[in-house]
């Protein structure tokens, strides 16, 4: 005789589960050769096995989650750090997918408002100012740049974030180099000391980076220095992080808007604040010494917070679909900019806001396929 299994019976009703629908849970004995006996009996009175991720699908189509919170599901359970659980958490709780409605929702707001002044063409009304579009639109980029900025390969490859010391020659870049690393980078007040690049490896609040010493900016004459500014230019343009050593405090908005163009984080350093007594201006810069005691406090701060937020993957599931969304939206962004700046027809830039749209439709989920829906649930453990 057999004895019976013992089970508990969930029943959870609809709307409110997981999936929308009615739904229950058997839970009985973690017994591997007693469950497969259960789910044979299951299956052999009419019941069908879950296709992956038929749960997390129903609850998608119910409208329960949205597509990135269903793929952090499948992050969630693949998560083999606290920083990863952490962030496929945040994008379950919806903050990937928050400010990427809230940029459509305003997007869809400005095209209606260029559209009803298409339809009133005749009449002297105005919906919205060309320096109003133009606003709206570079917000709109800046938001996406962003985006992208965290869909690079650094979130991808699991490198370390390269941080790069950069500034005029004599700023104080080695002094900061060894005093964050433990390094032995040449230090002297002669101008031009360094005439390679140093790299060496930091763990800054549990995260790697890959911090680099790299020549000061100066004119070159000989082989060795131009091979010298070379090698700097090209690290800085590989870095994920650029700290801008000044030791006046200047910072130049020509070197500024160059540095910029890398698309890196620029973090503005005000070096060897142990020699000066003045104040600096609140907000304008870090200051830091290699020298003072507790000198470098803000900026392993600032360091860690900007590192923490690069390393995050805020849209890990869906990185390889979303950043080609994001760059077809960025073209058809910048189009529209290109358009506004120009004061040419109101049509095409509609028609240039309506090919921004879509793309951030099929990224949070608002527009979709059959084809995308299988190629995101079939990673998924059966039944998830």
């Amino acid at each position: 005789m057999h004895s019976p299994l013992p089970a508990s019976l969930y029943f959870f009703a609809g709307p409110k589960s997981y999936t929308g629908q009615d739904l229950a849970e058997l839970h009985t004995i973690g017994s591997l050769p007693l469950v497969e006996r259960l789910v044979a009996d299951l299956l052999a009175a009419g019941a069908r096995p879950a296709r992956p991720g038929e749960f997390t699908m129903r609850a998608f189509l119910a409208g329960k989650k949205d597509l990135p919170q269903a793929e952090a599901v499948q992050a969630v359970i693949e998560a083999g750090t606290d920083a990863d659980l952490t962030a496929a958490l945040a994008q379950l709780a919806g903050g990937v997918s928050q400010p990427l409605n809230m940029l459509r929702d305003d997007l869809l707001n400005l095209l209606a408002d260029i559209e009803a002044a298409l339809d009133f063409a005749d009449e002297d009304i105005e919906f919205v100012g060309r320096a109003e579009i133009l606003t709206r639109v570079q917000s709109a980029i800046d938001q996406l740049e962003m985006v992208r900025k965290q869909l690079d390969d650094r979130t991808v490859s699991g490198r370390p974030v390269r941080v790069a010391l950069v500034g005029l020659p004599n700023a104080g870049k080695s002094s900061l180099f060894n005093a964050l690393a433990g390094g032995a980078a040449l230090v002297s007040p002669t101008p031009g000391t360094t005439r390679d690049y140093l790299t060496k490896s930091v763990t800054l609040t549990g995260i790697t980076i890959e911090l680099i010493d790299t020549a000061g900016w100066q004119g070159s004459s000989d082989t060795i220095e131009e091979q010298a500014q070379r090698l700097g230019s090209e690290q800085t343009t590989r870095a994920d992080v650029i700290v801008w050593c000044d030791e006046h405090g200047t910072f130049s908005t020509a070197d500024e808007s160059r540095l910029l163009a890398v698309g890196a984080t620029v973090l503005k350093v005000r070096t060897k604040s142990d020699l000066r007594t003045e104040q600096p201006a609140k907000g304008s810069h870090i200051s830091a010494s290699a020298l003072a005691p507790n000198g470098l406090d803000d900026l392993r701060t600032a360091l860690s917070d900007t590192v923490t937020s690069l390393t995050r993957p805020a849209l890990a599931p869906s990185q390889s679909r979303c950043r080609h969304h994001v760059l077809a939206c960025l073209e058809h962004l910048r189009e529209a900019r290109a358009l506004a700046a120009s004061n040419n027809a109101p049509e095409l830039l509609a028609l240039a806001l309506r090919g921004a749209i879509e793309p951030l439709g099929e990224m949070t989920g608002a527009v979709y396929t059959n084809d995308l829906l299988d190629r995101i649930f079939s990673r998924f453990c059966i039944g998830k």
